[in-house]
């Protein structure tokens, strides 16, 4: 480029200026528009060599681009030079607006720095600004500053040596390194930008790819998972409401997917479950309750909750893992009954009964010290603003009348009936069993504990508990009942049981003496059975001995 003054620059430059700096701009990446920088440099300032030093993200400078010399750019491009040297070349010399002048009579100093450089020969200059082989011009490259504000940040620098026509650059020369140097300091961000945004479109793409993978393989695990799987939404008017279904769950429940999503599990899930299912945390929750079928039935299963964000602080839906456990339940209700009931008659056993019974008692405190222990214990007073005091129940609790709705158990007061209703306990004691056990053999016995345990059965009410304490000894607890209507059904139950029974062919009969006692808070299982059996003992020595036996 020619150093004279504006006036006489020529058209011809100014258009090979405005094409490199076109061409700088319409690069198509980082790394051609880094070499088109250097490029122009050469075809559009005149001058033989250019170098770009980019500043790296730690802020040292690589030899990004290079241009006009093949040797030189494979000697150096790639290379590092320090921030800090770079700093002290950019602090020396002469100062031509941005760009910094350092003469070949100073610039000897800098000759061992790790800045990468390269030596050209030639004579020694003739007359002043003749350009020395050892003079270096440096145009630092900053990003745009803000308004009003100072020079913005140093994304690099621009190395340019050996003009063509042998001078320093004049007035218009340096003007238009300059302006170069600023321009190409706009193409290098823009091209950082572009190269970032499409890192980042890759990147997205990728993670959309992975994503729709992870979708795909989540729905083929949803869709075919052996056991059921739901999602329902999560909060607002419409919580737990099913929105999707496996056919698992499907199949489980006998409703077609369309048919679910009109429910929620609160609709599905058995009436006595309810509070299982509201007690089960939506943050993970694990309950195991019944689930409706279509035909009306129940399904135990494993309900498990998982919480599911469809976005970052988007909706959050509830991922249900339902499991049957059928078999596994019927199996513990199993074990469960066999360890609480007989295995002969299928009634409840003797363990079974004094813990129905012991439910139904509590053990009054009767002293003011018992009181005043509560006080210690519990933190609270042990009697109430009436003077009332507090009852211990079984395992050692406290009750009260008004708090825990417990309702005690009292007895019908003398022999006469007073309109008492009370807990009654009917002591059943089989009179001549033995002689059927010695005469017909113990599977004729048995046969006939299994129809008296029927019998009972029969004739007691809904809710009232028939239990064999063991041997040929049975006990029914009749709740509700006054001293007339125990003593009835005592006889309704011993006329029932002396009616024959007929095992292998054969009629037998047994006779059945009743104790009557009276469960109230006070007393004991152990006391309340005691005294009933002493009753049945009282009544069977009262009969003549003909009409207990069996004939």
């Amino acid at each position: 480029m020619e150093t004279e003054s504006e006036p006489y620059v020529r058209l011809a430059t100014l258009r090979q200026l405005h094409q490199v700096m076109a061409d700088m701009n319409t690069a198509r990446s980082l790394a051609d528009t880094l070499q088109t920088v250097a490029d122009g440099v050469v075809t559009g300032l005149g001058y033989e060599l250019a170098c770009v030093n980019l500043v790296r993200p730690d802020g040292d400078l690589v030899v990004a681009a290079f241009a006009g010399n093949p040797a030189a750019e494979a000697l150096i491009t790639g290379r590092v030079g320090s921030r800090e040297s770079w700093e002290r070349r950019l602090s020396m010399g002469e100062h031509w607006g941005d760009l910094v002048f350092i003469s070949h009579t100073e610039g000897w100093v800098l000759d061992d720095d790790d800045v990468p450089q390269w030596y050209t020969d030639g004579p020694a200059p003739r007359f002043e600004d003749e350009w020395h082989p050892s003079d270096r011009l440096f145009a630092p490259m900053y990003t745009p500053a803000a308004p009003g504000g100072s020079c913005g940040e140093l994304i690099g620098v621009l190395s340019v040596d050996r003009p063509r026509n042998g001078r320093r650059p004049g007035a218009w020369g340096r003007e238009a390194l300059q302006m170069y140097a600023f321009q190409a300091a706009i193409a290098i961000s823009n091209a950082r930008l572009r190269s970032n945004m499409q890192r980042a479109l890759v990147r997205l793409e990728r993670e959309q790819q992975a994503l729709r993978a992870s979708e795909e393989s989540f729905r083929q695990a949803f869709e075919y998972a052996p056991s059921g799987m739901a999602i329902a939404e999560m909060g607002g008017d419409q919580h737990g409401r099913i929105l999707r279904t496996n056919d698992a769950l499907c199949r489980l429940l006998g409703r077609p997917a369309s048919a679910m999503r009109r429910y929620s599990f609160s609709d599905l899930v058995h009436p006595e479950d309810i509070g299982t299912l509201l007690r089960t945390s939506a943050e993970g929750g694990r309950a195991e309750l019944r689930l409706g079928r279509r035909d009306g039935t129940y399904v135990w299963v494993s309900l498990r909750n998982s919480v599911v964000a469809d976005a970052a602080d988007g909706p959050r839906f509830l991922l249900t893992h339902v499991e049957d456990i059928e078999e596994r339940k019927r199996r513990e209700l199993q074990l469960a009954h066999r360890a609480s009931h007989d295995s002969l008659t299928g009634l409840p056993n003797s363990a079974e009964l004094r813990s129905r019974l012991s439910s139904r008692l509590c053990r009054r405190a009767t002293h003011p010290g018992a009181l005043e222990s509560l006080d210690a214990a519990y933190g609270h007073p042990a009697y109430d603003v009436n003077g009332h005091g507090f009852d211990l129940l079984p395992g050692g609790t406290e009750a009260y009348d008004a708090f825990d709705h417990h309702v005690h158990t009292v007895a019908p007061e003398g022999e006469r009936d007073d309109g008492t209703k009370g807990l009654a306990v009917l002591f059943c004691d089989l009179d001549g069993f033995k002689s059927i056990n010695d005469r017909f053999g113990h599977n004729a016995g048995d046969a006939v504990l299994i129809e008296v345990a029927r019998r009972l059965t029969r004739g007691v009410r809904d809710g009232d508990t028939v239990a064999r304490l063991g041997g040929d000894e049975f006990v029914v607890l009749a709740d509700g009942l006054g001293r007339a209507d125990a003593q009835d059904l005592a006889v309704r139950l011993r006329n029932e049981i002396i009616q024959p029974i007929r095992v292998d062919g054969r009629a037998m009969r047994v006779g059945a003496s009743f104790g009557i006692g009276w469960a109230h808070c006070g007393m004991t299982a152990d006391e309340v059975l005691k005294s009933a059996d002493e009753r049945m003992y009282v009544e069977k020595r009262s009969r003549p001995k003909q009409h207990r036996r069996a004939g």
